[in-house]
């Protein structure tokens, strides 16, 4: 039974289940991945316009990443004290005024600083869209939940890109975020008429503002929240050094043309998208945690055989890119599963959990795509000891915090 059936403000059949609603969910956690990706084809137009040197175009992605970390540990815990829908409602205007910034600013510094307010701003799709499912549903339905979420969220970054480059043909760089400021405005309306609010009344945050922090450290300092949060992170952390290295790995390393690059950087994303989506019908077999422990054993196997293939050489790109399939999709049913493990033990603070979980998330991912680019030499051996060293931690957190779930459920049956 989902949580959801004990508030007044939610038919589960009509939002619970409804397709919109995890449309639209969809859509507010990818306001993260399309404010980073939509963007990135404008960088040099933008260095122009504006006169932007020293890599002060790239600040602006840099304070839009840490508005989504910061906006996040701000958000959570004040949607679990006044609801879901006004953060919701508050962020989409404030993703749409901040977009309409951008593209009328006509100096470097005025971006800079409306980039990281429309970090904060999408940070609060991002935030309030994992704890609106932690209202919803129990932890073995969020894993399928989460497992549609990804595929909006893992498609974003394939297709963002691609519309960039297009709404530019249309009006300049300026054009991408009028169209990111569109996609505010229906998800804004979409929360106002077809969002019913998941957190009751009663079971909303009264404690004082104070205590946030304190909130925080407990949450945290919960074995359950950590050896979950660790691999999930990882896993994402993973995600953000392939796409570091990437294009100069395939390019020019592996020498493949701009063309070959797109198939097989698309072939990698949907066996990522596709293992989320198949997990929603592993799920309903096999217990979320079951899945979790084989993904992650398969995981730290293909990541660990990557790093063998790029240090040796063995078996050329065809072998390298299975192993890297096979790595990426295995990191399509960790996330949902770790995620929907994340959230299970806070029914009462999801808005804190998400946040913390995210802000973990993105400083990790962050700081290991960093890594790998900063290391990198213009071959696959960086990241593949990357993904291989964050694979094989995965598995060592995952199964310590397995082992011990399992003393539990003993000493409670006992």
């Amino acid at each position: 039974m989902a949580l959801a059936e004990t508030s007044p403000h939610l038919d589960r059949k009509e939002a619970g289940r409804g397709f919109r609603f995890l449309l639209l969910l969809g859509l507010l956690d990818a306001f993260g991945p399309l404010g980073i990706d939509m963007y990135l084809p404008a960088f040099p137009d933008i260095a122009r316009d504006l006169h932007a040197e020293g890599g002060r175009v790239e600040l602006t992605l840099s304070l839009f990443l840490a508005g989504l970390a910061i906006g996040q540990l701000v958000i959570g815990p004040i949607s679990d004290r006044i609801g879901r829908r006004k953060p919701l409602l508050f962020g989409a205007a404030a993703f749409v005024l901040t977009s309409v910034v951008c593209a009328f600013t006509r100096s470097i510094e005025a971006l800079i600083a409306a980039r990281f307010i429309m970090g904060l701003a999408g940070a609060t799709g991002m935030v309030v869209a994992r704890a609106v499912v932690r209202d919803t549903y129990e932890e073995a339905e969020s894993a399928r939940v989460y497992s549609l979420l990804m595929l909006v969220i893992g498609v974003a970054p394939i297709i963002s890109p691609t519309l960039g480059a297009w709404a530019m043909t249309f009006g300049g760089w300026p054009a991408i975020f009028w169209s990111l400021a569109a996609i505010a405005v229906a998800c804004g309306l979409g929360v106002l008429f077809d969002m019913p609010e998941t957190l009751a009344e009663g079971r909303r945050d009264r404690e004082p503002a104070a205590s946030i922090l304190p909130r925080y450290a407990l949450v945290a300092a919960d074995g359950r929240f950590l050896g979950y949060a660790i691999p999930s992170s990882l896993a994402l952390g993973m995600i953000f050094a392939y796409v570091t290295a990437a294009p100069t790995m395939f390019m020019r390393h592996f020498g493949l043309t701009q063309g070959w690059f797109n198939v097989a950087f698309a072939a990698n994303a949907i066996g990522l998208i596709g293992a989320a989506q198949l997990n929603r019908r592993l799920s309903r077999r096999f217990d979320t945690h079951a899945i979790l422990r084989g993904a992650s054993r398969a995981n730290a196997a293909a990541a660990l055989l990557m790093a063998a293939l790029a240090f040796t050489g063995f078996g050329g790109l065809p072998a390298f890119l299975a192993t890297i399939f096979a790595t990426l999709a295995t990191i399509g049913l960790i996330l949902p599963n770790a995620t929907a493990a994340v959230m299970a033990p806070f029914p009462d603070h999801a808005g804190v959990a998400s946040a913390l979980l995210g802000a973990l998330q993105f400083a990790m991912g962050a700081a290991i795509g960093a890594m790998v680019g900063l290391s990198s030499d213009g071959t696959p051996k960086a990241m593949a000891l990357t993904m291989a060293a964050c694979a094989t931690a995965s598995l060592a957190v995952s199964a310590t915090v397995e082992r011990r779930r399992s003393r539990r459920a003993a000493l409670a049956v006992a």
